[in-house]
């Protein structure tokens, strides 16, 4: 009951968010251009995840699954306010990451010690969340993790 909740506020609130607060360009790219990326690449690894979920690039939001595969986080409820977490430690700031942060704590307080572990992680890695993620996508995977450890 409690990821269903989550889920249909994430839902409500993400064309808002789209509109008002992303102000980049939405990446002019398709699934089967990334899965034509060499097999190292970011890119290809993305591709792979969306296919993987089944899921579409979500306009001006591409960075979200980029996120995903880097950090190897999956798409529970849980793991997504993880994510979060990993952001938040990572040197993130915004409003919606601290909403999903507060709710994510009140919603699931049980696995706060899960969440504190994500915000650990993101602490230990160089700063990336604000790369041009769109003109990496060629770039090795591993390189990346390994360049802004990542783990």
């Amino acid at each position: 009951m409690r990821d269903l909740f989550i889920e249909k506020m994430y839902e409500l609130s993400k064309k808002p968010y789209q509109k008002f607060f992303k102000k980049g360009k939405a990446w002019d790219v398709k699934v089967n251009h990334l899965i034509q990326l060499p097999n190292d690449s970011l890119g290809f690894h993305l591709g792979c995840f969306l296919l993987k979920y089944n899921f579409e690039i979500q306009p001006k939001l591409e960075d979200h699954d980029i996120i995903h595969v880097l950090t190897n986080t999956g798409i529970s409820v849980v793991e997504e306010i993880g994510m979060q977490y990993y952001l938040f430690g990572n040197g993130k700031r915004s409003l919606y990451l601290i909403m999903v942060i507060v709710s994510g704590t009140l919603f699931y307080p049980t696995r706060f010690s899960y969440f504190k572990q994500q915000y650990q992680r993101g602490k230990q890695a160089h700063a990336f969340y604000g790369l041009d993620f769109y003109n990496m996508l060629s770039v090795s995977l591993t390189h990346i993790q390994q360049t802004f450890n990542i783990q």
